[in-house]
Order: structure tokens, then C-alpha cells, then sequence
């Protein structure tokens, strides 16, 4: 490797071998940060806590999980004959599904000798190598793990998600619950018995959407404690069929090439059609045929949605029509009908038979926006009214700490012993969601600042990886160490916001996106809200101008 004798030779994982790269995290980041690493001819070792592959695939196993994106491109695209072999059976892939194509594609290229599982990191320390005597001893990462040992590398990439850090609510009295509660988050792989008995389900974003219906068919009675109402379009999930999935497989090259071209990374093609100049029965049969196709390519169907308040307010109005169309009881649509803020400027859940749950006998809907949870009892909870509901089992469908959280869920040290907590005291700091400024050779995969969860994750994954590693290439050719400069980070925190500013996601008060759902937590916009063609423009840009945006040195040699 040229420029790698400068840098002395590090420790690697226990046998005294050099690992050029650590990658903590094997969901769809860390498997192909650890494919694509590999094929450039890095020594790479992936650290997961969990004891299989899949990250929030391999957590996420409530009732109802499934992708709200299409099968045939919420996966990888890296190579054709994966694509060809690889045959999803519904529209909407479920959690078993989507781990079970994580673990072929973990077998498929022989990744499982290079991950350790069941192996969790409490903390990643920055040291420059610079001996007192003015020499050079390996400048690196060290990682400790839970059970103590270290482990040194040159580089270390984060493969943690944007949505692994589970958000459980801090309500006095949780201990003392006599039933059982859970996270869906964290929901036990041996499933969660709940025939016959008094279910509570906490939260109605896409999590709770999925969950609910499914919940209400199993539970005795489910009580679903509703803060923000939200909407929500219907999946029409069904299974592919055989004559579509040949068809889909042949057309490949075209639909990646839309998804490299969109703004979220789906192969849609948006609408260049001013819905507003339409009378009112061509608008409604727009929305209807997107209706009646369901899904995520609702918001491609209607041009200016998330920039033009009057054309939200337009498409808002026709899903709160189909609330009121579902949902039988009066006072049970005027709470579950949304009036806080716009379509789609919350994460835009898509579902099967949401609404049609609450015409159940089985099912109540409480609104803790007007009447708070005070505290857990023994017997349930008790809500500042004095009113107590009481329950068996409490699922928490409070969602993550996003994008932050699970990079700040162990303890990241940069520069003069900086931790990255610190660091991001008043909000996040990145330069393009890839490194941060004071954190030398860190790089993070789909980080705070980049398009993350405004897209279809894989696309999102691929495009970071693949920029990570011809950076990597560049770096261990020239021995150079980078960082983001702090005026490059301040420069990209203003397009960020920028980006946000000009679309009505901002409008969203209690958006997880601003990271509202977290108490305390600084409100600032999270991710890159420019498009994802337009940021991957950019971020090539960066590369081809030799990476201005970083400080790139060269250390003393020894």
C-alpha cells in the first residue's frame, strides 16, 4: 500500500494483523461498505451488536413490519447478477423477507468471515500517532467494545442506520408496570402473546400505522394513545406476480437510471402537471388513481406538494375526505383527521386497513394531545385527567432518535479527546452527512446532513459507500489523513437549511425530522432536503476538485 509505511503498523483484532478499515454496523450500509471496501483491497472488519446480519431488519420484527418502499428497488444495485437471482415475492417486502436478502447477500459474497457478531461499541478514540519525540507511531482509531478489548484501525466508518436508536418515553412509573411492556424497536424475536389481553400501542407514525391493524386482530382490546393524527395513503400491498417480477428483472438498467436521476431515489416520474389550474373533478380523479394505486408515489403524482402550500392544503383535504369516508364514528375521525401540518411533511406512512381499524368494537382511540399520559401505574396508565386505562401489554411505537442517536449511543472521541456529543451540543455539524470537522478519517454513512431518510435507503447507501471508498483509495495512495475544514461544515449546515427552507417540511412542528420527538433534543432539520440527484451532483463535484471541502495532511514520518 503505498504511503502506509508512514503510519507505522497498527494493531488488528486480537491476532496482531493490520486492519486498514473498521466498519461498525451490518445492516445495508456495513455489508456493502464491507463488500466494496474489500474489493479495493482493504482489510476490513465489520462490528455488529446484534447476532445476525440485517441492522434495523434485524430489530425491527413487530407485527405488521414491513418496507415502505417497492421490493423491486429497496435493494441493492451494485451488481446485475444479484438483481437476476434474487426473486421478492411481494409488492412491499415484510422484515423476515428483507433480512432473508440481507443474509443471501451476505453468503453470496462470503461476508460472515470478515464480521463479528454480538459485539457491541461503547466507544472510538481519534489518536494522531505523534510521539513526544517528534516521530510518528500510526495515527488510527481505537475501538473499545462492552467487554473491554480494543481493537486499532486506520479508518473507521459508521454503518449504525439513521433509525436504530429507540426512543422509549420517560414516563414516571414505567418500572413499576405489572404487565410487560415493549419497543418495537427492540420487539422480542420469540413475538409478543397478546390473544385475549389489554393492549396499549403508543404513537401513530408509520410504525404504529403497520402495527395497529395487525394488533387489533390479535388483541382482546387495543387501545391506541394517538398524539399527532397523522395521514396516510394505502399500500395495496399483494404478491408479485410472476410474468411482473421477469418483466421488472429485464427492465433493471432503465429503472436504475431513474432512481440516480430522482429526487428521493424511487423510479418514479414526477408529474409536470399544475394541478391547481385543473377544475375540481380532474384534481380529484388525479388523486384518486394515486389512491387507488397507493404507496409512496402519491407525492410524484402531484407536482409542487412539497413546496406549494395551496396544492398541499388541495391533496390534504382529499385524504382527510377518505378519513371521513372510512372511519364510521363522528368523534373518532374529527381526532384521527390531521390539521397540524402538511402531507407528506412528516414521514408519510402507507398502510393496510389503518382507518378501517377503528370501526372494530375492539379498538379505542384515546388523544393524548388533549389529555397527556402522567404516569405509568401497576395497572396502566393514568392520564392528567385522572382517567386510567388499564392494560396487559404497552407497545411504544415512539420511533428513534434519528439520524444522531445511534452515532451519539456510544462515546466518539476526535481530536484533542473532543467527543462527538460535544462537538454537536447546539446540532449536528457535517460536511455533505460524510465526516465531521475535529474527527480525522471518521466517515458516516448516511449521516445527519445528508438525503438519509428522504430517500429509499439503498440508493442513498450505495452512492455514500462508493464516494467513501475512492476517498480511502486516494488516502492510503498519498498517506494523507482528512477531516472536513469547519468552513466547509458551515457552508453545507447553511445549504442544508437552505434545502429545508424552501419546502414545506419545516412546517411540521413535531416532526422527527427536526428531531422534535426526542425531549430535549436541538431542533434543527436533520437531513438534506435538496434532492438526492442533486446531492450526489455535488458530492461528485467534491471529489473531482480534489476534496476541497476536507483538510487533507500528511504526518511527519517516523
Amino acid at each position: 500500500m503505498p504511503g502506509a509505511r508512514s503510519w507505522g503498523t497498527l494493531g488488528g483484532m486480537g491476532d496482531g494483523g493490520h486492519t486498514d478499515v473498521l466498519v461498525i454496523g451490518a445492516g445495508f450500509s456495513g455489508l456493502y461498505a464491507l463488500h466494496r471496501l474489500r474489493s479495493r483491497g482493504f482489510s476490513v472488519r465489520v462490528l455488529e451488536q446484534a447476532d445476525g446480519v440485517g441492522g434495523t431488519w434485524f430489530w425491527n420484527r413487530y407485527p405488521g413490519a414491513r418496507c415502505d418502499s417497492e421490493s423491486y428497488y429497496y435493494c441493492y444495485s451494485f451488481d446485475p447478477e444479484l438483481e437476476q437471482e434474487w426473486t421478492w415475492t411481494e409488492r412491499y417486502p415484510g422484515q423476515e423477507e428483507i433480512r432473508g436478502y440481507l443474509e443471501h447477500v451476505a453468503d453470496r459474497y462470503d461476508l460472515r468471515r470478515d464480521i463479528e457478531f454480538g459485539v457491541r461499541v461503547t466507544s472510538a478514540a481519534w489518536d494522531s500517532g505523534e510521539r513526544s519525540d517528534g516521530g510518528s507511531s500510526g495515527a488510527g482509531w481505537t475501538v473499545t467494545t462492552e467487554d473491554g478489548t480494543s481493537r486499532r484501525c486506520r479508518w473507521l466508518v459508521t454503518a449504525v442506520g439513521c433509525l436504530s436508536a429507540a426512543n422509549v418515553p420517560d414516563i414516571p412509573g414505567l418500572a413499576d408496570f405489572a404487565g410487560e411492556w415493549h419497543h418495537t424497536g427492540r420487539w422480542p424475536h420469540g413475538g409478543v402473546e397478546v390473544s385475549g389481553r389489554r393492549v396499549g400501542v403508543v404513537g401513530t407514525g408509520s410504525t404504529g400505522i403497520q402495527a395497529i391493524p395487525v394488533l387489533a386482530e390479535q388483541a382482546g382490546h387495543l387501545t391506541v394513545f394517538q398524539r399527532t393524527a397523522n395521514y396516510s395513503i394505502p399500500a395495496r400491498n399483494a404478491p408479485l406476480d410472476p410474468d411482473d417480477i421477469e418483466a421488472t428483472k429485464a427492465e433493471y438498467p432503465s429503472i436504475r437510471r431513474r432512481q440516480q436521476a430522482s429526487t428521493n431515489g424511487h423510479p418514479f416520474t414526477l408529474s409536470d402537471v399544475d394541478i391547481l389550474d385543473l377544475p375540481a373533478d380532474q384534481r380529484r380523479e388525479i388523486y384518486q388513481k394515486a389512491w387507488d394505486r397507493g404507496g409512496l408515489q402519491f407525492r410524484a403524482d402531484v407536482k409542487d406538494l412539497l413546496t406549494d402550500r395551496a396544492v398541499n392544503d388541495d391533496a390534504s383535504d382529499f385524504i382527510r375526505e377518505k378519513i371521513r369516508e372510512t372511519v364510521h364514528d363522528p368523534a373518532t375521525t374529527e381526532t384521527l383527521t390531521p390539521r397540524d401540518h402538511p402531507f407528506a411533511t412528516k414521514r408519510p406512512p402507507i398502510d393496510t386497513h389503518y382507518f378501517e381499524t377503528y370501526n372494530r368494537p375492539n379498538v379505542s382511540l384515546v388523544d393524548v394531545k388533549a389529555d397527556p399520559i402522567a404516569a405509568v401505574t401497576p395497572r396502566g396508565f393514568r392520564l392528567e385527567s385522572g382517567a386510567e386505562h388499564a392494560l396487559d401489554v404497552i407497545v411504544f411505537a415512539t420511533g428513534f432518535d434519528a439520524l444522531t442517536g445511534p452515532l451519539l449511543s456510544f462515546d466518539i472521541r476526535g481530536r484533542d479527546g473532543v467527543s462527538l456529543r460535544d462537538a454537536w451540543r447546539d446540532g449536528p455539524r457535517t460536511h455533505l452527512g460524510l465526516g465531521v470537522a475535529g474527527f480525522p478519517d471518521l466517515f458516516t454513512i448516511t449521516g445527519p446532513g445528508s438525503p438519509s431518510v428522504l430517500t429509499n435507503m439503498p440508493v442513498a447507501i450505495e452512492q455514500h459507500v462508493d464516494w467513501i471508498a475512492d476517498l480511502l483509495v486516494r488516502l492510503r495512495e498519498t498517506g494523507e489523513v482528512a477531516e472536513p475544514t469547519p468552513e466547509a461544515e458551515e457552508t453545507w449546515a447553511v445549504e442544508v437549511a437552505r434545502a429545508a427552507n424552501a419546502t414545506l417540511l419545516v412546517q411540521a412542528a413535531s416532526s422527527w425530522y427536526l428531531g422534535a420527538n426526542v425531549p430535549g433534543k436541538h431542533r434543527v432539520f436533520l437531513p438534506y432536503a435538496g434532492g438526492y440527484a442533486r446531492y450526489r451532483a455535488t458530492c461528485d463535484d467534491e471529489a473531482a476538485a480534489g476534496y476541497p471541502g476536507f483538510a487533507l495532511a500528511r504526518p511527519t514520518a517516523a
